[in-house]
This record gives structure tokens, sequence and C-alpha cells, in this order.
């Protein structure tokens, strides 16, 4: 039977990211993935290596610092895949954040940037107004612009993996995990791969599986203790035209959330809404009011397109979150990531609840952190704030 330091369930950014940085320490790692790389929520974002600008309203400062911190690293490992473009915030007269408001976010979002040039914002001057996109100038009052970063979120997963793998980081895909026990000096681990059901030894098991992360939790004995969460839905719409100078930072005008207009692939990107989810997470699907709102978005701020209906949406797919279960919207609930051991005194199993894209890599450190006296000691051969990554 194989035995191996750790096992991770989850082919997503963080179960690769995990992979990667437990590989580089020196670790025998295999990854377990239902379907392929990025399937789920790792392939169904908003593309957005960034900061969080919006998550300042809710004083989440240590969690923007460290993602611009991270924003600022990936741009020198992969700057094949993460590029940085120019955002613009347009403030007309009956957006709800005022300009002293925005100046202010955007100041304190350069301090926790470390006010390099790539967290720098300026107001456009009114001239340039005309060369937004068609943004509609309409009792428009201000247009600021700053920088955050942009990628393709599955093809930069797909490159961690990679990096995880040429580390000698195994990569079981198709594989269905079944179960485990949970043991005092170790884990068993079940799972079906080709028809063929197989066993492994691991040191940690560790579950990144995202939104599944409680239907693998029920499937391990003991039966450790879950977190209540929600599953947030956000969706994406994709249409025919061109944006050519940034993405557009805006207000939903029917409830004033953030959503982001912005090129991909030589088209338009909608999104996203957040919409409480109920149900199996693989059968996630844009739903028709999420489409009307989003065309709703796009049109109110880019008159050229109103004539889109919903036949026109080229393509839509919705990724889940994973939030903590609270009273209020989802747009107010923390974007932090848990690390849950789910068995008192046992440090074999460590689930992670949550999580950004931007924040994978320092999230699997943390991981490693969290995991490191249940595992054997070996010799580092890497170290993730140096790796380069390529698409």
């Amino acid at each position: 039977m194989m035995k191996y330091d750790l096992v991770v369930i989850g082919g997503g950014i963080h179960g690769a990211g995990i992979a990667q940085a437990a590989a580089a320490r020196g670790f025998s790692v295999l990854v377990l993935e239902q379907n392929s790389l990025a399937s789920g929520t790792s392939s169904r974002s908003s593309k957005l290596i960034h900061g969080g600008l919006r998550y300042l309203e809710s004083g989440q400062f240590g969690l923007v610092r460290e993602c611009l911190q991270e924003r600022a690293l990936l741009l020198k490992l992969a700057p094949d895949l993460v590029r940085l473009q120019p955002f613009y915030i347009p403030v007309y007269r009956n957006t709800t954040r005022r300009p002293w408001q925005l100046r202010a976010g955007l100041s304190l979002y350069a301090m926790l940037g470390g006010m390099d040039k790539a967290t720098r914002f300026h107001a456009l001057p009114r001239q340039a107004w005309t060369n937004l996109d068609g943004l509609d100038t309409t009792q428009l009052q201000g247009v600021f612009q700053y920088w955050d970063g942009q990628t393709d979120d599955a093809a930069l997963t797909r490159a961690v993996m990679h990096s995880a793998q040429e580390l000698g980081a195994q990569l079981s895909m198709p594989s269905t995990f079944a179960g485990a026990e949970i043991g005092a000096q170790g884990c068993t681990v079940h799972y079906t791969h080709n028809g063929q059901t197989q066993t492994c030894e691991a040191s940690v098991l560790v579950n990144a599986a995202g939104p599944w992360v409680n239907h693998v939790l029920d499937k391990i004995t003991p039966p450790p203790a879950q977190l209540n969460v929600e599953l947030v839905q956000g969706t994406h719409i994709i249409v025919g035209g061109e944006i050519t100078q940034g993405i557009y930072y805006v207000e939903a005008p029917r409830d004033q959330r953030a959503v982001f207009v912005m090129p991909w692939q030589g088209k338009i990107m909608v999104g996203t809404t957040e919409t409480t989810y109920h149900g199996d997470p693989a059968a996630v699907q844009p739903l028709p009011g999420e489409k009307n709102y989003l065309l709703e978005t796009l049109t109110h701020y880019f008159p050229f397109y109103r004539s889109l209906r919903q036949g026109d949406i080229l393509s839509a797919f919705a990724g889940l979150r994973v939030l903590p279960s609270g009273t209020g919207t989802a747009f107010g609930r923390p974007r932090d990531t848990t690390l849950h051991t789910g068995l008192p005194g046992s440090p074999r199993l460590l689930t992670v609840y949550g999580g950004k894209l931007t924040a994978y890599r320092i999230t699997a450190e943390r991981v490693l952190q969290r995991i490191a006296p249940a595992l054997p000691p070996r010799k580092i051969i890497a170290n993730t704030c140096t790796l380069k990554l390529r698409a």
C-alpha cells in the first residue's frame, strides 16, 4: 500500500497550492481530484488577482493587505498569467459611494499595498471620459482609476499544480474520494480511480474540496465536527462586444452591489451575483434572474448595449463561494479562510473553508504550518515565494 506524507482532496486552486507548498518542503503528496483541475469554483471566478477594495467597507484590512502583498508576488512569479489592468470607478449623481469615500478608500488601499506604483490611483480628467468604451456620461460626476490584476483562473490553477508535480507531487484524476479512517498514527484513505477502489495511507489528510468540504467530512471516521456554512452562487455572463480601456467597477442599479464589467477573450464579461444555493454543488447553474440582473447592470452603464436580451448572452457560468452562516447579506460576510481541524486533539485532518484566489499561496503556507507537527522531518527543496509559474 502506498504511503504519503500528505493526501489532498480537491484539485482547485487551494488544493494545487497546498500540494505545491508541501512538495516544496520535501513532503510526498497525492492530490485527488474528482473531475479535472479547476473544474469547480476555481474556473468560475471573476478572474481577478486583487486586494479586494470593497472589503475595506467591512473592515477586513488584514485580508486586503495580505491579498495586495500576494498580488505583488504573483505579478513577479507569473507574469504570463497575471497582468495589471486599469480599473475605473464611475461616480454618478446617485452613486451610493461618494467621491470623498472612494478617495479615502483608494488612499487606504494604496497604503495597505505599500504605496508602490501598482497601488496608485487618480481622478480622470473630464476630457478623458469619452474614451471609456461608451460609458454613459449622463450625470457622471467623476471617474477614479486604479490598478489591479486579471488572470485566467483555470490556467493559473494548472500552472500551480504543474509546479507541484515538478517538485514530486502526484495527481490522481479523475478520482472520487470514498472515505477515510483517521487514527492516532495516520490516515487510511480510500478512493475510486478508473472504476477501481484504491487505498493509501497518509500522515495527514487535507480537505480542500471547496463547496464539497462538508460532503467529504461526511465520509470520514470518526465523524469530524463541521462548520455551519452557506454556499453562495456567483454568476457571470459573457456577451459580444468590446471593452478596450480596462475593467469597470460599478454599482448594480438594483441594489448597489459591486459588479465588474471587463474584457475577456475578445468579448465582455459581467459579474458577479450572490444567491444562496442549496443542493448538489455539481448542479449549480446560472439563474434567469441573475442573467437579467447582470444584463441590466451592463446596459445601465453602457447605452450601446441596451438592445441586448437574454438570448444575446453567448455563455454564462456559476461558481460557489463557501461563506460562514450568518444574518444579513452575503455581500457583507467575512471572506477570510478558516482552517478547521474537526477532530480535537488530532493533527491528522485539516479542512479549508472558503478562501480567495489571490491568497491561495499564503493559505497553503498556513496549512503547512498547522499540520507540521504531524509530518515527518523532510529536507526543504524550494520556496513558493520564488517558484516561477508558467502558462
